[in-house]
């Protein structure tokens, strides 16, 4: 099988921000940026996970990984809380036509109430 020519050009849908203002657009600017991070960084699993998936992206693999990879690396020490008042509920609010329409089939005409005298 041959192997694919690595395209290290590649540019994200999205850029990736980095915390100074910096962005990545490119593979390339991504992985120059992975190897100028001390080894003790670098060496995480985290990042050893973004080194990877770029890896896989520059062969031809979808840039989206690659950019999922690198952004949990750098918000790894993030802590996702979930905060209960972020969207509204909307239980309760919206009746369908099919639940109306069995409650008018199954509720009994007027005049069949009414008693008939002979």
């Amino acid at each position: 099988m041959a192997e694919r020519k690595q395209d290290w050009n590649r540019e994200f849908e999205d850029p990736i921000s980095l915390p100074g203002g910096r962005k990545l657009l490119t593979l390339k600017d991504t992985a120059d940026y992975i190897t100028k991070l001390p080894k003790k960084e670098s060496d995480l699993p985290e990042w050893q996970t973004a080194i990877q998936v770029l890896l896989l992206c520059s062969r031809g693999g979808p840039t989206m990984i690659a950019r999922i990879g690198v952004m949990r690396a750098l918000n790894r020490h993030v802590e996702r809380v979930f905060n209960p008042e972020r969207k509204d509920h909307h239980w309760g609010k919206r009746k369908l036509k099919r639940d109306q329409r069995k409650f008018l089939s199954t509720s009994t005409p007027a005049s069949r109430l009414t008693t008939r005298t002979t």
